[in-house]
């Protein structure tokens, strides 16, 4: 039954913050799909929302568009969800000190990648990338949508469908994570992200010819040009922009093979690499290679660890990362290696192309970051990476030998037998230091150093096909501050605080989401 409903159109707040409280009492589970609270998704609103938004339209909206996800998803709320405005400038102000800088892992991590150049701290690349562009969150039952209007209440409707999604998605299933690496977040966010965008686009494909919908305002997708233009680091959003951009062809290849069955059935197993989202017909049996670097380093230098191996006699356990395809994309991609828009060659649900010859061949990867023990604020690391073919680690290495090139680095070791090559980047430049590749069948191997002479001190020539390696014993393998099982605050993706959060809006085109629920493991990110 369609209800018209006219309301006072009123500007009731500057948004400091407009609330609207959830139903604690759950909703009754024996009700019609697609009816929640008052409203139903064939409602027909008649006020104007030009102007913004008065209390009790936003609430009429929000109840609508939840009982329309329903619809959409064949899933029903169990509970009702708190609503939220907020201006940017209160955002900003919750941001204000949750990121802090970040650790000598994480920011040797991303410098590595050559992502973060060693003069900026990692922690306030992050805070300067998420500042000026979340679009709106979920977190435990509350929806927050950021408004850069402060005068009126204003609500993109593409944001609301997308973070009610999310809520219904922990819901229904749950959202934590199972992974802690880097790469592991990306492909399950790619499935978490990817479905509350595909929602999305179902709901808009309904919206004029079957149900009268609020205005959109989304803008036109970036360009790969326009986005090298924008203000934040441009390696940092592609590799989190990944689940978005390949999270919704990848839902929507599930629909595709059986409906929203096989988006439950994910939910239950989820992607294992950002190559499954890449490539879906990976999922799900092509799940990633662990890859195992063995300890060649001199006193000198020993590897940063985590946590105790209960099978090694307790000895500390080397920290270890994955980046995976969509990170390495994001790297080619912003140093320039890679050559093309964005854009060229995106699938139907597909915002970005993350798929090239350089990286498609990607089957796993693991990165250590080493420490000088007389000097702590130096730091090398050890990246391996193993490839389907050895035609495809060819194609990686060389690329990855472009990228050194582009940013200035001379090659002062070659051994063409062995495909072992040193590079160094002057000093005073981006990126300076020291880099070592060595390329024996599938597996490149890259050891970064801030000077040739560190490179064996941190990892000993040795043959790239050794695949097992135990660290030694010793007082020096501990770090600077004493270490647990679990990760320190400072290696927790920005705003853990307030749940997992990756950019919307930086290119004006798809979704934005900060989400936690009660039993969710905070996302990192190295």
């Amino acid at each position: 039954m369609k209800r018209g409903r006219l309301l006072a159109v009123l500007v009731l707040v500057v948004l400091s913050g407009c609330a609207l409280p959830g139903d604690t009492g759950g909703f009754d589970a024996d009700r019609e799909l697609g009816h929640v609270g008052d409203y139903a998704s064939g409602d027909d609103f008649t006020f104007d929302t030009s102007n913004g938004l008065t209390r009790n339209q936003l609430e009429a909206v929000k109840y609508r568009a939840m009982a329309r996800i329903e619809v959409v998803r064949g899933l029903k709320f169990s509970r009702d969800v708190e609503l939220e405005v907020v201006s940017r400038a209160e955002y900003r102000n919750r941001r204000a000190g949750t990121e802090g800088n970040a650790s000598a892992f994480r920011n040797e991590l991303w410098r590595g990648a050559f992502v973060v150049d060693g003069e900026t701290d990692v922690g306030r690349a992050f805070d300067d990338l998420y500042g000026d562009s979340v679009q709106g969150y979920y977190v435990n039952d509350r929806v927050v949508i950021v408004s850069d209007d402060t005068d009126r209440i204003r609500i993109d409707r593409w944001v609301l469908v997308h973070e009610l999604t999310h809520a219904l998605q922990d819901q229904q299933f749950g959202i934590a994570r199972e992974s802690d690496r880097v790469d592991g977040v990306r492909a399950e966010n790619g499935l978490i992200e990817g479905e509350a965008n595909y929602v999305s686009r179902q709901y808009d494909r309904r919206c004029g010819a079957e149900w009268q919908c609020m205005p959109e305002r989304r803008g036109p997708t970036a360009s790969g040009e326009t986005l090298s233009d924008r203000p934040f680091n441009v390696g940092l959003f592609l590799s989190i922009y990944a689940p978005y951009a390949e999270g919704t062809p990848f839902v929507a290849d599930l629909h595709e093979r059986d409906g929203w069955d096989s988006v439950d059935r994910a939910h239950g197993n989820p992607p294992r690499s950002t190559s499954q989202l890449i490539h879906p017909d990976h999922y799900p049996d092509r799940e990633p290679i662990d890859v195992a670097i063995p300890d060649r380093s001199s006193d000198d230098w020993r590897p940063i660890t985590k946590g105790t191996d209960g099978s090694n006699g307790g000895a500390p356990v080397a920290r270890t990362e994955t980046l995976g395809e969509a990170t390495l994309f994001a790297t080619l991609w912003a140093n320039g290696v890679i050559d093309r828009p964005l854009t060229a060659g995106t699938s139907e649900f597909a915002t970005y192309n993350y798929s090239h010859p350089a990286t498609a061949g990607w089957a796993g990867d693991a990165v250590q970051v080493y420490r000088n023990m007389a000097n702590r604020n130096r730091t090398g690391h050890v990246w391996r990476l193993t490839w389907d073919s050895p035609a495809d680690a060819a194609a990686f290495a060389d690329a990855y030998r472009t990228l050194l090139t582009r940013r200035g680095a001379e090659i002062v070791e070659s051994t063409a037998v062995t495909e072992r090559d040193v590079y160094r980047i002057p000093d005073g430049t981006q990126f300076a230091g020291a880099y070592r590749i060595d390329v024996t069948s599938d597996t490149v191997e890259i050891v970064g150093a801030p000077s040739v002479d560190d490179i064996a001190a941190i990892h000993a020539a040795g043959p790239v096909s050794e695949q097992n390696g135990s660290l030694e014993t010793a007082s020096a393998l501990e770090p600077a501050t004493p270490i647990s099982s679990s990760r320190s605050e400072d290696d927790i993706e920005p705003q853990a605080v307030e749940g997992y959060s990756s950019p919307r809006d930086f290119a004006g085109r798809t979704g934005t989401s900060q989400r936690t629920s009660g039993t969710t493991r905070a996302a990192v990110d190295g």
